[in-house]
């Protein structure tokens, strides 16, 4: 993960919540007082974002001890204790909310990865997020995609070309499109990979046809022409299926022979982990 934008995510969230104090805490607990905490799981999922939790922890305060008993990517249960923390009550409270906000997030994308991926078990198609994020959150939300079971596709608009349907119609079509991108990246020299919507066999005739590529992303293809889609491919690119895919559906594109399925519904569809941080 990029360190640097995750310390500056943590540093805005915690100025977000605490502003100019936590006076509900000032207002009726001593300033040196201190207490212990423990993080508890309270329902069955896949735990991710420990890291990113204890970092806040030590960034409210570097003085607060953390034992650490559950690591990132473990199964959970109700009633596991993931850590404890030790320190002044003031900056375990400051830190409560934000350590769950973010377990919480993680841990539901984690699962739900997890589940997405036990149902391609016996296939070589891989689990792909999106862009579908949450603005400010995406390090964290990819992250968990990762610890779940599932592949990162493009972080942003800067790590590799995706030319979709908007891109091929305001450029004036499939094989403009492409030319100018391989001439846009050999000015630039940027050897970023380039990957090509379609909507349907004639668009799918022409991108094989132009060719210079790396990956086909077949746009709402029904499973029947996913199939058809794949073997005119024939390995020649990398095949992505996306739009409309269910966890029920699933399988039947992955039996298709795709290398990658991408998900949306994994970042912005999501329910969160249910965590909570109790005094002991």
């Amino acid at each position: 993960m990029n360190n640097e934008l995750i310390e500056k995510f943590v540093e805005i969230a915690i100025r977000e919540d605490i502003g100019d104090g936590d006076h509900s805490s000032r207002s009726c607990i001593p300033e040196t007082a201190e207490g212990k905490v423990k993080l508890l799981a309270k329902e069955d999922g896949i735990l991710s974002g420990v890291e990113i939790g204890v970092g806040i922890f030590k960034k409210v305060d570097p003085n607060i001890e953390i034992e650490l008993f559950i690591k990132d990517g473990s199964i959970i249960k109700p009633g596991d204790i993931v850590l404890k923390a030790k320190g002044k009550v003031w900056f375990l409270l400051q830190a409560e909310r934000l350590v769950l906000n973010v377990m919480q997030r993680m841990s539901g994308i984690a699962t739900r990865t997890g589940e997405y991926v036990a149902r391609l078990e016996g296939t070589s198609t891989r689990i792909l997020d999106t862009r579908k994020t949450t603005p400010g959150m995406r390090l964290l939300e990819k992250e968990a995609v990762k610890t779940g079971g599932g592949v990162n596709h493009r972080m942003g608009l800067y790590d590799m070309v995706m030319l979709k349907d908007n891109h091929i119609d305001f450029a004036g079509g499939i094989e403009k499109a492409i030319h100018a991108v391989q001439v846009y990246l050999k000015e630039k020299n940027k050897p970023l990979k380039i990957e090509v919507e379609v909507r349907d066999f004639t668009e799918l005739g022409e991108v094989l046809r132009v060719g210079g590529i790396h990956r086909i992303m077949l746009d709402n293809f029904s499973v029947a022409d996913t199939k058809k889609a794949v073997e005119l491919i024939d390995g020649r690119y990398e095949t992505e299926s996306s739009g409309g895919i269910t966890i029920d559906t699933l399988r039947a594109y992955a039996e298709c022979g795709v290398d990658y399925i991408s998900v949306g519904a994994l970042t912005h569809h999501i329910k969160s982990l249910d965590l909570s941080l109790k005094a002991y």
